[in-house]
Order: structure tokens, then sequence, then C-alpha cells
């Protein structure tokens, strides 16, 4: 299908209907970032099982993004989408009736799978509602709207737990998310009027490792992957699961402040979005760059957590330093424009769930690691020096994840001069460097 022109007001429509989904992903998926202290309680678990609630559900968010790009593929967003608001009510009812840490595991896996099936299927909207100029906007003002969701689950979701209870929050949570299935499945179109949606693609089983591995072997998909690992990982666990532990119990905050800060990641992420966005629109040669300046933002911003004199980190500090780590995600936003630059429209839901993992796989290691050091040093350090020790680990997943990135900065760039040099149209017309090289081993 070739690309539309201009986004007209019924492909806002269809956006703003799925959209919502996202944002009860966001929701759902940020819950025990306020409900964690809750959840111990509950289930009498210690910080490594906690983790677990929070690794399983990622975990299975990383596993299902491959499957996820093959089924938009193969049966488009609208049916994806509405098998998601599905799948994500009936896990959080399950969480909310669950008496057992079992049933809270298998509740905490249906809703990591339904959340898996929502970007991705948004973004393919995007993709074919959308001129390719408002691209990077329009996903980065998804994500802002994501954001609103992530907002909700932090405050009002505290006053809930504190006024009606587990039960009734989850229960009300996951009833009205289930019930927009309806909604999606009724008023989202995979086409704009007018269009032929293409024919769907039949992948054999036998097919799939190959048409995974020709996304993969793309140097654009796999910079996605490491961009996506490296600016998305640091927001998304502070806000997942520990920033609240850390914040209440090392830095002796009461819950409310501690829901009210990070909900300074969210306000963050949903005014920064949209402005990066726009920038990544008007001048995509600027993609790379503000992604590798992050970096250092993001290691001076650790820095001051971990190395604050006492451990103590006056409240203001800690604000303005959980800011900073926010723009990460919507920074992360570029791993996606990456995959649909650099790929073929067949390949491109595979090739954005390749660079999904990414971050994901990020997120799952650093808060399974995070929970482990802290069983290994709780009651034998002071809180606020074990919380210390045990986020140094965010500080390795960093480490890796920009290395990573930079040497496949390093490589896609390379492709890019040579398929000038062939004479081929390149997507993002960019300077040759003196660190740049024609082959890259």
């Amino acid at each position: 299908m070739p690309p539309v022109d201009r986004a007209t007001r019924t492909s806002w429509l269809i956006w703003t209907t799925a959209v919502f989904v996202y944002f009860a992903a966001l929701f759902h998926r940020t819950t025990l970032g306020v409900a964690g202290l809750e959840a111990s309680e509950r289930f009498g678990l210690g910080p490594a099982q906690l983790g677990v609630f929070t690794v399983l559900q990622i975990g299975v968010y990383a596993l299902m993004q491959i499957p996820t790009g093959l089924l938009v593929d193969r049966y488009g967003p609208r049916r994806v989408l509405t098998v998601a608001a599905l799948l994500m009510g009936t896990g959080q009812v399950l969480f909310a009736i669950a008496d057992s840490y079992g049933l809270g595991l298998v509740a905490r896996a249906v809703l990591g799978m339904g959340d898996a099936m929502t970007f991705i299927s948004v973004i393919r909207l995007v993709a074919t509602h959308f001129p390719p100029r408002q691209y990077s906007l329009v996903v980065a003002v998804t994500a802002a709207i994501g954001g609103v969701g992530n907002l909700v689950a932090t405050v009002p979701l505290t006053l809930m737990l504190g006024s009606i209870g587990w039960t009734w929050a989850f229960l009300i949570a996951g009833g009205l998310t289930a019930l927009y299935s309806v909604v999606a499945f009724s008023r989202v179109r995979d086409v704009p009027a007018g269009f032929t949606a293409p024919k769907p693609e039949v992948v054999p089983v036998r097919k799939i490792w190959p048409k995974v591995r020709q996304a993969w072997r793309v140097p654009g998909t796999r910079l996605g992957f490491w961009a996506h690992f490296s600016t998305m990982s640091t927001p998304a666990v502070i806000g997942l699961l520990w920033g609240y532990p850390y914040l209440v119990q090392a830095q002796g905050m009461s819950p409310r402040a501690a829901s009210s800060t990070l909900g300074l990641l969210v306000i963050g992420a949903i005014v920064a979005s949209p402005i990066i966005g726009g920038i990544f629109s008007r001048n995509p040669e600027w993609r790379m760059p503000i992604s590798v300046g992050f970096l250092a933002f993001a290691f001076t911003g650790w820095g001051v957590l971990l190395l604050w004199p006492g451990g103590h980190v006056p409240a203001p500090v800690i604000a303005v330093v959980f800011l900073v780590l926010t723009v990460g995600g919507p920074i992360s936003g570029v791993a996606f424009a990456l995959a649909r630059d650099y790929n073929p429209s067949h390949r491109q839901s595979t090739a954005s769930g390749l660079v999904n993992v990414g971050g994901f796989l990020a997120v799952t290691v650093t808060a399974l690691g995070v929970g482990v050091l802290l069983d290994l040093v709780e009651g034998v350090l002071a809180p606020v020096t074990a919380f210390r020790v045990a986020l140094s680990f965010c500080v390795l997943v960093l480490v890796l994840g920009g290395w990573r990135m930079l040497v496949w900065w390093r490589r896609a760039r390379a492709a890019v001069f040579e398929a000038e040099e062939r004479g081929e149209t390149v997507p993002v017309q960019i300077r040759r460097r003196r660190w740049d090289a024609l082959h890259v081993a």
C-alpha cells in the first residue's frame, strides 16, 4: 500500500480509539510501581520475589514482540488490539482476586501478553493512516498519551488502593479495559477509506525465523534494538518497580510524596514526547546525536543518586534527576523510526517487534538484577546503602547498551554511505565524519 498524502479526520479518530488501548496498557504495566509494597504484604514476598512479578510481565512482553509483529502483519492491528484489551482486562481481574503468589504470577503473565500487543499495533496504524513526515511526531504523541496512563497509575491509584482497597481497585481497572475491546473492534480500521488492505502475509512456521533474520541483518534494525535498550531502561525500571521502594525505604519519603515524585517521570515524558517527536520529524539526522547525548545525562543522573554524600539525596535534587532521566522514554521512539526507515513495509512490524525487544530485555534483566542484589544485602546493610549497591546494576546495563549502540551507529552509517555510493535513495541524509569508515567489520 503506498503512503497516504495527508491524515484525515477519520484517521485521527481511528488513532484516538487505538491509542486509548495503549493508555490502558501503560496504566496496567506500571501499577506495581506504586502497589509493590502492598503486593509484598498481600503475598508475603521478599524483594527478589517481588521483582519476579515485573520480570515475568516484562519478560512475556519481550518474548511476544516478534510474534506480535507477525500477528499484526497477518491479521491487522484492529484484531490484535481487540485481543490485547481482552487479555489486559482478564489479567488485571485475576490479579485483583489472586490470593496466592502463583495466581498472581499467572495474572501478570496474561497482562504482559496483552500489553505486548498494543504498541506495535498502534504504530502500524500510524504508519498506515499518516504520511511519513508526521510519523515521528504522531508516535511521540502516542507515547505521551500512554504516559498519562502511567500518571493515573501513580497518585490516583495510590488513593484508590487506600480508599477502596486492592480487590476493587484492580477489578474496576480490569473490567473497564475488557469492555473497551468492543469499542476497539468496532471503531478501528486497518487502512484509510479508499485504500485496499495489503494481502495478509501468511508466513509458514518454517519461514518465520528466516523472516526475523532478514530484519535483524539490517544495520538500522540492530541500531534501533540497542538504542531502545539504552534509552528506555532507566526511566522504565524506576517507574515500573524500584523507584517507589527506593524513595520510601531508602530516602524516607511518605507514600504520597513518593507517588508524586514518580509522577514527575510521567509528566516529564508527556511534555517532552511531542517536543522530541517534532524535532525528530523535522531533523531526522539529529536522532542519534540526541540519543547519545541522553546517555551522558543518564550516567550523570545515576552518579548523583548513587554517590551523593551520606546517601540521603535532597528531594529537589531527586526531582531534577528524575526529570532528566524521564526524557529517555520519548527519545527511545527513535528505535521505531529506524525500523520503519530501513525495512520494507511488509517487514516493518517484525522489525518494530525486534527493536521493542531491546528496551524490554534491558528492563527485565535490570529489574531482576536489582531484586537479587537487594535480597543479598538486605538486613546486612542499611536501606540507603543497600539500594545504592542494588541500583548500581542499572549503570552496568546502561554501559553495555551504550557501547553496543555506538558500535551499531557507526555500522549503520557505513551502510548508508555504501548505499549512496551505489546510487540508492536513503531515508535520511547524513554527513560523513572523521570517525566514519566505509567498511566496518
